[in-house]
């Protein structure tokens, strides 16, 4: 943002413009005059006396010409015209007037002129004959310039950016820990800002659209602003509305210019655009720019969530600078937002359909009388129609502040809300009709009337006098606050000198901060900054990782396996739902510790590489996830925030007594607060907000005081079940595990056998065959059919046993009624070994009728939510067998490792043993030559046999464990797990041999396929019906249904193959019509046409979008990682280089930040060619974590701890992969810059775990494919040294390395 001084008038002028070409302005006696930039875009104005008759051609002629007009001529003097020596038309005051023989000699070289232009345009008209006959002989092309990405501040820029293909995006709504954010989306359109408020979709300022309206509606409800302004001698006026809709520079398109006397756009063809628009998005701020050539003004808004108060506001910061080197103008503004809506409850809904009743409780109040600067917005009382009226006093507020040409600020302005007093009748609100009317000081002073009608929220300034390059800041501060009365109060913090741009300054730091974990320098500036923005992301969706309870320099090393007083809590995070992605209610909580509820799947992915970044939370996420499997082997939908407790009433007397002081006077504070803490659980941001509610003030920090808390607090989990068991939630476990073990190799046996883990119960129960099998009428109506429907129910008997775990003092249930017991009441516990024994036990008993898929048995799909037909299909997946297969690989090695025996429950040993007996069914088929759909007796009564002994055991564990277990001896975990390897091996063969069925696709691509349906043959009804009336049946015999190809298959499989077979798969996919051969990426399906409609919203949406053949990043992600893993370097980076990982993407084509991921790409199979490569839903996917993923491997390697087989000592090992072109030293292509351009060594630097500096140093300029450093050179913080001439690094020095906090800096030599 430019500051508020006064700005530098000496630049000279980089050319002319002709008159029908260049930007124009109105002069004093109404005349229109040419302007010209500045080297800083500012304008200057060509002289007066200046013939307009004249033809003013461009010119890039040096500054030193003869021919320019000095600066100091341009004031004064009469001029006349003559031509230059390249005919350049310009103008010289009469002192320069030419002698006789100088005219003689500049009418020869006139003529000689003419001569050789003659000359030139014969030549010319040869040339294009010569390329008319022979069309195909032509130069190179000449290649535009690349766009310029970033500014000096690292911003993303989007040059005229309301003239672009839209896109949505969002502030990330951090204010810092001890601050209180709103949530604020933005598009490309108008002012930017579409839609913002607390905490969710339902709570708005600024009413929540989906895209498609957002891009419509932003330019006129959204943020505008108006200036009335006079310039000149005889102050003519004019009104001009910055970022007008109707002034934005189309491409391809007749360009517009606002008049005077009207805002509303005019046509002149063949002139250049009358403004100049840029946006620059930051990691935690926004910023739009216009600059306006006609009336010589550039504006500026820069949006921010105020950081680190404990009131949150959305912050707007306009500038207006007048860019006349000459002239002052006088203006006169009014700045804000066009529709504001009030506080009342939940209105989301209520303001999309009975938005005109609503109006009715509307109301404006004020906090002083005959005061309009501090509003504040509210309903009288909350709408509704019981007899319990609710009185409404929350509300929301406007403060704007006036920040004078010296900076400084001065006072509140005055706010104008009256919407008909802006607009007049024009409810369009695209006119500010009252604007041409009357002046802004009239509006002020007349009457504003704000009930029973939404309300607009200007900010008013009157007739301010800005000299040449003098601005004008106004800063406004919207936001929500409990009573009308806390509003001076927060205005007064708004007040302080320099706040405003502090707290800018501060909201930068608060994301670096963040983002400083993963400072990646290379010789890609937009992939460094593609990392921290992808790691941003992660955090946002996934959560950031703080450990509490840090009281003294002993423990700060420890991790919390080792002291049990640390704990986890995880802030920032949250459900994505933003304009794009509308079908999903985020939630952000408006308090310290900020964080919000998100699904389970989405989580448990981001926090994937939590441990690799900060070491210290050691098992924490693999203990916390791996709670939540149930005993049927589900897990539930939406996870939470950790919870505290403090049940010893003593701790909570202690805590309270050092945070609020022993004095006789802080008793109550003291009880309040030990009733606090011990009346139920609470986390770190409702506690601070309880002690606000009750006046309760520390002695302490606020950070010492919430690591006093978690010191004696204990932390559980948290969970909500919703409708359904999502198929795929239990296969990202092993993900978890092998980040843990990537930093702590050493502790396997430990994580394994010896941490005891609960079951979470949730109130919902898989119901069994014989009571979801339904016999149901087709979709075309012309047979019966058998569907899987209502497969997941909540079950009375589990809601009775959780109602005897209500608290009596707050009505909810305690957090004991969230976990499984015994018959004894005891929660039920079992080793993390024992818990991935249950899993793989439940999931080999729920493979498919042909024992190739797992079967998606509980109502929901996998991972491809979008085939959410595929339950009712009686569907099944291969994705979660190549899962099953690698945790089984992964239970077998480590129990062959650590020769330990398995303590099992009981009623699973019953199913164990039940699936090992009737694998004799199967243990002599054969699969056919030719492959039969129909499953064959021997497979059938297998599937039966072993469904109906899971259906057994999920109702003898429906509600509580026996508490009884069984030994199971090494030997037979071993023997047992590899038979079952063997038979899911059997299985994908099936698969293979069975293949694919699509458009296209005659099933010889040899990628595996995805997913299977079964259609029932024959059956019998049970006699009963489901709750629709439809007959409940069992099946006798089935056929299997084949799809089409889908990359999660060929993607889930590359973890359970070597690398011969790696890179078959690769080479299949990479031949099959998986691959977008325009694009260079991968679609996450062939085609779909000709696929029933029931298998989900994948069918109905448009080939090319969604996920219909769609390029879906995660998943591509997903493949390409795995490319990393099996060491195939060339392949890996062929398909980064060639776009397929998004920083190395066309920016033009992608139609956004490049530094943001979208959930999926329009493939080549979308109609429009125009839609085709550009990226929708952006930001918050899974592909921020598998990008992390990659980092990794590149950067650290894939085991940078190992324990050394001969003397078990803990080493440590860098080999990262790393080709040459990424090292510093060479461009954004790749090509290495010459020493004479670029002096630098060949290095490359990151953050190891979020603090040590990393150096590569790669002086003989190789590709670091795998290979050793030669020598290490480690920097530890207490000024010592180490160098190590070996390819490790030895255990003492591995192992302070891995506490972190010894470590500064680690140089490797290649």
């Amino acid at each position: 943002m430019r500051s508020p001084q006064k700005r530098t008038t000496g630049a000279e002028p980089i050319g002319f413009y002709s008159c029908e070409s260049s930007p124009i302005k109105d002069n004093d006696n109404g005349e229109r005059t040419p302007l010209t930039l500045n080297q800083d875009h500012s304008i200057y104005e060509v002289p007066e006396a200046f013939d307009k008759s004249a033809t003013f051609r461009h010119s890039n002629r040096s500054r030193n010409s003869n021919n320019m007009i000095d600066r100091n001529d341009r004031n004064g003097g009469n001029y006349e015209r003559v031509s230059g020596p390249s005919s350049h038309m310009l103008y010289l005051p009469d002192s320069h007037k030419s002698s006789p023989w100088k005219r003689k000699t500049q009418r020869i070289v006139s003529i000689s002129s003419s001569i050789l232009a003659l000359v030139l345009c014969i030549l010319a008209l040869v040339l294009g004959v010569f390329h008319i006959l022979w069309p195909n002989i032509s130069h190179e092309p000449t290649t535009p310039p690349p766009p310029e990405l970033f500014d000096d501040a690292g911003r993303y820029i989007f040059e005229d950016y309301d003239a672009h293909t839209p896109f949505s995006n969002f502030l990330p709504g951090l204010a810092g820990i001890y601050g209180k954010p709103l949530y604020a989306f933005f598009v490309n359109r108008g002012q930017a800002i579409a839609s913002f408020g607390v905490e969710s979709k339902e709570t708005p300022i600024m009413e929540f659209s989906a895209a498609n309206v957002a891009y419509q509606n932003t330019p006129f409800v959204g943020f505008r602003t108006f200036i009335q302004g006079r310039r000149g001698r005889n102050d003519q006026s004019f009104v001009v509305e910055p970022f007008s809709t109707f002034t934005t520079n189309y491409p391809k398109s007749t360009s517009t210019h606002q008049t005077d006397n009207s805002i509303m756009a005019e046509p002149l063809p063949n002139i250049r655009p009358t403004n100049k628009r840029r946006l620059y998005s930051g990691e935690n701020e926004l910023q739009i720019q216009e600059i306006d050539y006609q009336h010589q003004l550039e504006t500026n808004a820069t949006y921010f969530i105020l950081p680190e108060e404990d009131f949150g506001c959305l912050v707007r910061r306009t500038t207006i600078s007048n860019l006349h080197n000459r002239q002052s103008i006088t203006v006169s503004v009014l700045d804000g937002l066009a529709k504001m809506q009030p506080a009342g409850g939940d209105l989301g809904f209520m303001l999309k359909t009975m938005g005109r009743t609503l109006e009715g409780f509307f109301s404006v109040f004020f906090p002083y009388q005959n005061s309009i600067t501090m509003p504040f917005f509210r309903l009288t009382t909350q709408p509704g129609d019981s007899d319990f009226v609710q009185v409404q006093e929350r509300g929301h507020y406007c403060v704007s502040i006036f920040e004078g040409k010296d900076g400084n600020t001065n006072n509140l302005l005055p706010i104008v809300y009256d919407t008909s007093k802006v607009f007049g009748r024009d409810t369009t609100l695209s006119r500010p009709v009252e604007l041409f009317e009357r002046s802004v000081g009239d509006i002020v002073r007349n009457p504003q009337y704000g009930n029973a009608k939404t309300s607009s929220c200007f900010a008013a300034v009157e007739e301010v006098v800005l000299g040449p390059g003098e601005s004008v800041t106004i800063s406004s501060f919207f936001g929500a606050a409990d009573h009308v009365l806390d509003i001076p109060v927060i205005a007064r913090r708004l007040l302080q000198e320099g706040f405003v741009q502090y707290k800018l300054m501060r909201t930068r730091e608060v994301v670096r901060q963040i983002t400083s974990s993963v400072e990646t320098q290379t010789g890609s500036k937009v992939f460094d900054s593609h990392v921290r923005q992808m790691f941003l992301d992660n955090s946002l969706r996934g959560g950031i990782p703080l450990v509490l309870g840090d009281q003294d320099d002993n423990n700060g090393f420890l991790t919390v396996d080792e002291d049990p007083r640390l704990k986890v809590f995880h802030v920032f995070s949250r459900i994505h739902g933003d304009l794009e992605r509308d079908y999903n209610d985020f939630f952000l909580r408006s308090e310290f510790f900020s964080q919000g509820p998100g699904s389970f799947r989405d989580v448990v992915q981001n926090r994937r590489n939590d441990v690799i970044f900060q070491p210290r939370i050691a098992s924490f996420n693999v203990r916390t996830f791996l709670s939540f499997i149930q005993a049927d082997g589900y897990e539930p939908f939406s996870v939470e925030a950790v919870v505290f407790t403090i049940d010893n009433r003593d701790l909570c007397d202690d805590v309270a007594m050092r945070a609020v002081g022993s004095a006789d006077g802080h008793r109550a504070q003291r009880e309040a607060l030990s009733g606090i803490l011990e009346n139920g659980p609470f986390r770190p941001g409702q506690l601070f907000r309880l002690m606000a509610e009750q006046n309760i003030f520390l002695k302490v920090t606020r950070q010492e005081f919430i690591d006093m808390v978690a010191v004696a607090a204990t932390s559980t989990p948290m969970a909500v079940y919703e409708k359904g068991f999502w198929a795929d939630h239990w296969t990202y476990y092993l993900d978890l595990i092998q980040s843990y073990l990537v930093i702590f190799p050493d502790k396997e046996e430990d994580l394994l056998l010896n941490f005891m883990l609960p079951y979470f119960f949730s109130p919902a129960s898989v119901q069994p065959r014989n009571k979801k099998y339904v016999e149901n009428l087709s979709y075309n109506a012309d047979h019966d059919h058998i569907q899987q429907l209502d497969a997941t129910v909540e079950d009375s008997s589990k809601e009775a046993y959780m109602k005897q775990f209500i608290a009596e003092t707050t009505g909810w249930y305690s957090l004991t009624a969230h976990w499984q017991h015994d018959e004894k009441g005891e929660i039920f516990e079992s080793s993390v070994y024992a818990k991935l024994f249950l899993l793989a036990t439940i999931k080999f008993a729920t493979r498919d009728p042909m024992g190739m898929g797992i079967e998606y048995e509980g109502g929901r799909p996998g991972w491809d939510d979008a085939n959410n037909g595929l339950p009712g299909m009686m569907g099944s997946g291969m994705p979660e067998s190549f899962e099953l297969k690698a945790l089984i690989q992964y239970l077998f090695r480590t129990a062959s490792d650590y020769n330990r025996d398995l303590i099992l429950p009981e009623e699973l040993h019953r199913l164990f043993e039940a699936i090992n007996k009737n694998l004799a069914i199967i243990s002599g088929y054969k699969m056919h030559d030719r492959p039969s759909k129909r499953v064959r007796e021997e497979l059938f009564t297998y599937w039966d046999n072993v469904a109906t002994a899971r259906e057994t055991y999920r109702e003898q564990t429906k509600v509580t464990f026996s508490g009884r277990t069984v030994i199971l001896s090494l030997k037979t975990v071993i023997d047992h797990l590899l038979i079952w390897m063997q038979e899911i091996d059997r299985g994908i063969s099936r698969a293979q041999s069975i293949g694919t069925n699509g458009f296209g696709d005659m099933g010889d691509s040899g990628v595996i396929p995805s997913y299977f349906a079964y259609r029932v043959t024959n059956w019998n009804r049970t006699g009963e019906r489901n709750k629709d009336g439809h007959p409940l049946v069992v099946p006798l015999n089935m056929t299997v249904k084949r799809f089409p190809l889908f990359l999660e298959g060929a993607a889930r499989q590359l973890k359970t193959v070597d690398t011969i077979k790696a890179r078959e798969i690769y080479g299949n996919v990479r031949n099959s019509s998986l691959y977008d051969k325009d694009l260079h990426m991968y679609t996450l399906s062939a085609s779909l046409v000709g696929q029933p409609i029931e298998i989900g919203r994948s069918r109905a949406f448009a080939p090319g979008w969604l996920e219909n053949q769609s390029v879906w990043l995660h998943m591509s992600y997903k493949f390409y990682l795995q490319l990393l893993r099996h060491n195939m370097y060339d392949e890996f980076f062929d398909e980064v280089r060639s776009g397929g990982l998004l920083p190395f993407m066309d920016p033009l084509v992608y139609g956004r930040s490049l530094m943001e991921c979208s959930s999926f790409i329009a493939s080549s199979a979308f109609e429009d060619p125009e839609v085709r490569g550009r990226g929708f839903l952006g930001r918050l996917s899974g592909s921020t974590t598998e990008f992390l993923s990659m980092w990794t491997l590149m950067f650290i390697g894939s085991k940078p701890f190992y324990v050394d087989e001969t003397t078990g000592d803990l080493k440590m090992e860098l080999i990262p992969t790393l080709p040459a072109w990424f090292f510093q030293g060479h461009d954004e292509g790749g090509n290495e810059i010459s020493e004479g351009d670029d002096s630098r060594n060949p290095t490359v630097s990151f953050k190891l775990f979020s603090s040590i500096t990393v150096n590569y140093h790669n002086d003989g300029k190789h590709n670091l494919f795998g290979v050793k450093p030669s020598l290490y050179r480690v920097g530890l913080r207490d000024g010592s040294v180490f160098e190590f001439h070996q390819d490790f690094i030895p255990s003492m020095m591995a192992d302070k390395i891995r506490r972190v906090v010894f470590v500064d800096y680690i140089d490797a030599y290649f």
